[in-house]
C-alpha cells in the first residue's frame, strides 16, 4: 500500500488537515506563556507540511506545545539561532538551505549528523544546542512500514549522490542489508556516498537494478519545477513486479519512476512516508514520548481516504 498525499495544491492539503487537526479547545484553549514553540526554518519554507504534522502529534499527545515554519535567509542564519537561545525556542528542524550551514551555529552535533556535514533536527541536552541528522533513519523506518518487514539481507540499489543518498546509504547500511549499489553520473561522488556504506557497498550502473530488490530514487528527476520534470531516472524496462520502488519526491506523488513501476506490477513508496517518519523522530527527540504515528499518516491522507 502506498501512502500519499492527494493531487492538489499545499495550501488546500493544509486546510484539509486543520479539520483533523485543530487544537482541542478542552486540552490548551489557546498557546500561553508556557507553551513551548518548536519551528522548522529554511528558505523557501512556504510549502512546508511539518507544521500539520508536528501540531497533530502535539494535540494528540495533549502537549502544550506549537510549531509553525520560519523563513530564513542565509544571511540570517546566525541571527536566527541566536533567537532560538535567547528566547527559548524548543527544537528546530532544519531544511534547505541550512542544513550544512547551521553546524557552525550550533554547540555540538551528533556523530551521525558530522559523518554526513548535515543536521535536520535541533535539539537541547543539558543546556546545549544539538543537531543532529535523521534523514537515513526516517527513510529506513518508511521503508520498513511500507515493505512490510525489515529489510535486513535484501539488495538496495540507490539513484544519486546528493545529502539525501549520502544519509540513506549510512542508515541502510546500519539496517543491516544484503548489499547497497550506488549510481550516479560523476564516479567520485559515487564513491564518497559508497565509503558511508563500507563493505556492503559498490559502484554500479543502471543495467543492475535487474539484480535489486529495493530501488531508491534519492534525486530530483522526475520532481515538478526541476529540470528532472517529467523523467524517470531508471528506464521502464528494467522495472519488474518483484521490485520494491521508493521515491523520496512527494510532489508530484506519482512521479515518472513511480507510474512506470506501477505499471509493472511493483510495489512502490512515495517521499511522504520519510516526511511522517522525520516529523516523528523530531517529536520522540524533543518530547521524549513515542509519536502518534497514526494520526500523522492520516493528516496526509486524502480526506476521501483514497
Amino acid at each position: 500500500m502506498m501512502s500519499g498525499l492527494p493531487e492538489q495544491s499545499v495550501a488546500t492539503s493544509y486546510r484539509n488537515s486543520l479539520k483533523i487537526n485543530k487544537r482541542s479547545m478542552d486540552v490548551f484553549p489557546w498557546p500561553t506563556g508556557s507553551t513551548k514553540v518548536f519551528a522548522v526554518i529554511g528558505d523557501p519554507i512556504d510549502h512546508s507540511l511539518s507544521p500539520a504534522l508536528l501540531n497533530a502529534a502535539f494535540t494528540a499527545a495533549k502537549l502544550d506545545a506549537v510549531y509553525t515554519a520560519l523563513k530564513v535567509a542565509g544571511e540570517n542564519l546566525e541571527g536566527a539561532i541566536r533567537g532560538v537561545r535567547s528566547m527559548g525556542i524548543a527544537g528546530l528542524s532544519v531544511t534547505m538551505p541550512h542544513k550544512a550551514s547551521i553546524i557552525g551555529h550550533l554547540d555540538r552535533v551528533t556523530d551521525r549528523a558530522h559523518r554526513l556535514n548535515s543536521v535536520n533536527c535541533v535539539y537541547w541536552d543539558d543546556g546545549e544546542l544539538v543537531g543532529d541528522s535523521t534523514d537515513g533513519p526516517a527513510l529506513v523506518a518508511s521503508l520498513e512500514f511500507e515493505f512490510g518487514g525489515s529489510i535486513a539481507g535484501k539488495s538496495v540499489m540507490i539513484f544519486g549522490t546528493g545529502g539525501a543518498a549520502r544519509a540513506i546509504v549510512l542508515a541502510l547500511k546500519e539496517a543491516g542489508v544484503g548489499g547497497i549499489t550506488v549510481v550516479g553520473r560523476r564516479s567520485e561522488a559515487v564513491e564518497r556516498v559508497v565509503a558511508l556504506g563500507e563493505s556492503v557497498a559498490r559502484s554500479g550502473e543502471i543495467g543492475d537494478a535487474r539484480n535489486a530488490e529495493i530501488l531508491i530514487n534519492a534525486t530530483s528527476v522526475g520532481m515538478t519545477e526541476t529540470d528532472g520534470e517529467g523523467h524517470s531516472p531508471i528506464p521502464s524496462g528494467l522495472l519488474e513486479s518483484r521490485h520494491f520502488v521508493c521515491d523520496i519526491v512527494y510532489f508530484p506523488l506519482m512521479t515518472p519512476l513511480l507510474k512506470d513501476a506501477m505499471g509493472a506490477g511493483a510495489r512502490i513508496s512515495n517521499g511522504i512516508g520519510m516526511l511522517v517518519h522525520q516529523a516523528a523522530r523530531a517529536f520522540r527527540i524533543w518530547t521524549g514520548q513515542e509519536p502518534p504515528l497514526d494520526i500523522m499518516r492520516h493528516i496526509l491522507q486524502p480526506p476521501d481516504g483514497r
